[in-house]
C-alpha cells in the first residue's frame, strides 16, 4: 500500500446564527436526487475540504465484551438476547497496549476501545484512564466508547487525553424507540453535550438497516448535521444481522442506498470525517469505491470489530492500492 504523508485536516467548529442549518425535508430532497446529481455534489464538497485519495484508518478492540445491561435490538452483546457472545472481564492495559501496537504497525493511525456496558463505574474508568494514556503514547489518536458518562468520568478522560468519544444515535428520534427501550435518545445527547464542553471531539453516528424509512434516515442525518459543531467524526454502519438478536432478518437495503447515506452525510457535514463502519465485509469493493466517490474518507481497519468481522489487512491494502488511496499521516 502506498504510503504519502498528507497534512490531516482538523476542522474548526462550525459557527452559525442558525439552530437548524438543515431541515429534515432538506435532507429527504438529497436523498431523492438523481444518483449522478447527488455524487457529483458530494464529491465536489469532499474536494474543497479533503484530500480526495487519503482515508483515516481506525482500528476498534473491544476491551470489555458481553452482558450489556441495554437491550438494543441489533447488538449481540446484549444480556437480554442470546447470540452467542461470552461474557467476559476487561482486558488489561498490557493486552490494549499490544493490540494497538499491532494496529499502528499495520497503518492505523487511530485507536478505538470499546465497552459492552450502560455506564462505566468508577472503577472501570481507572483502567480505562490507564490505557488512554498508554495507547496515546504509541503516538496514536485516541478513541473511547463506553455508553453514557457522568460529569466526573467525562473530566477524567480529558484529562488523561481521550482525543475523541464515540457515542452513536443510531437512527432518527421518531424511530429509536422500535430499537432501544432502555435508554432514552436524550441520554445519548446529554453525554455527547459533556464531551463537547469537556473540549474533546466527538464522534457520533448511526446505523442503516434496521428498518427505517428514507425520512428517518434524514432525520438522524438532521440530528448530527444540526449539532453545532457538528461531529468530527460520523460513523455510518450497514446492519450485521446477527442470529439471536431481534434485527436477525431485518431486510437487506440496496446497496446503492447505503451509498446515498454516505453522499448526503458528506454534504450536510462537510468537514467531518465520515467512516465506513459495521457491514463493511459484506460489501464488494466497487461498493465501497462508490461510498468514497460519495465523500466517506474514513474506515475501521483490521480483521474484527467488537464481536462482528470486517475484511481483512490484507484485502484493504490491496483495495486501497487499487484505487491510488493512501492512509492520513500526521506528527503527533
Amino acid at each position: 500500500m502506498q504510503t504519502q504523508t498528507v497534512k490531516l485536516y482538523r476542522p474548526a467548529p462550525a459557527t452559525t446564527d442558525k439552530n437548524e442549518r438543515w431541515s429534515v425535508a432538506e435532507i429527504e430532497a438529497l436523498f431523492k436526487l438523481p444518483f449522478n446529481d447527488l455524487m457529483f455534489r458530494a464529491q465536489q464538497v469532499h474536494r474543497e475540504n479533503f484530500d480526495p485519495n487519503a482515508v483515516q484508518l481506525s482500528t476498534l478492540l473491544s476491551i470489555k465484551t458481553g452482558g450489556c445491561s441495554e437491550d438494543c435490538g441489533y447488538c449481540p452483546q446484549s444480556a437480554f438476547h442470546s447470540a452467542g457472545v461470552e461474557n467476559r472481564k476487561m482486558l488489561d492495559v498490557a493486552e490494549v497496549v499490544k493490540a494497538a501496537q499491532a494496529a499502528k504497525d499495520s497503518g492505523a493511525g487511530r485507536f478505538c476501545m470499546g465497552a459492552a456496558w450502560r455506564e462505566p463505574s468508577d472503577e472501570d474508568m481507572e483502567s480505562v484512564v490507564e490505557m488512554v494514556k498508554a495507547v496515546r503514547g504509541l503516538g496514536m489518536e485516541t478513541c473511547a466508547t463506553l455508553g453514557m458518562l457522568k460529569d466526573e468520568h467525562v473530566a477524567q478522560l480529558s484529562d488523561a487525553g481521550l482525543d475523541y468519544y464515540n457515542h452513536n444515535l443510531d437512527t432518527a428520534p421518531d424511530f429509536y424507540g422500535d430499537i432501544i427501550s432502555t435508554r432514552d435518545y436524550q441520554d445519548r445527547l446529554d453525554t455527547l453535550e459533556r464531551v463537547r464542553k469537556a473540549g474533546m471531539h466527538v464522534c457520533s453516528g448511526g446505523i442503516v438497516g434496521l428498518g427505517e424509512n428514507i425520512t428517518q434516515r434524514a432525520g438522524l442525518i438532521a440530528q448530527l448535521a444540526n449539532m453545532n459543531p457538528y461531529p468530527e467524526s460520523v460513523p455510518i454502519n450497514n446492519l450485521v444481522k446477527v442470529e439471536g438478536t431481534p434485527l436477525q432478518d431485518a431486510a437487506d437495503i440496496d446497496p446503492l442506498d447505503f451509498v446515498r447515506m454516505i453522499a448526503v452525510a458528506r454534504i450536510t457535514m462537510p468537514t467531518t470525517r465520515v467512516r465506513l463502519s459495521a457491514g463493511r465485509q459484506q460489501m464488494s469493493e466497487v461498493v465501497q469505491a462508490m461510498c468514497f466517490l460519495a465523500g466517506a474518507n474514513s474506515m475501521f481497519y483490521g480483521d474484527q470489530l467488537l464481536t462482528t468481522g470486517n475484511p481483512d489487512v490484507a484485502r484493504d491494502r490491496a483495495m486501497l492500492d487499487k484505487l491510488g488511496m493512501y492512509p492520513f499521516t500526521e506528527n503527533h
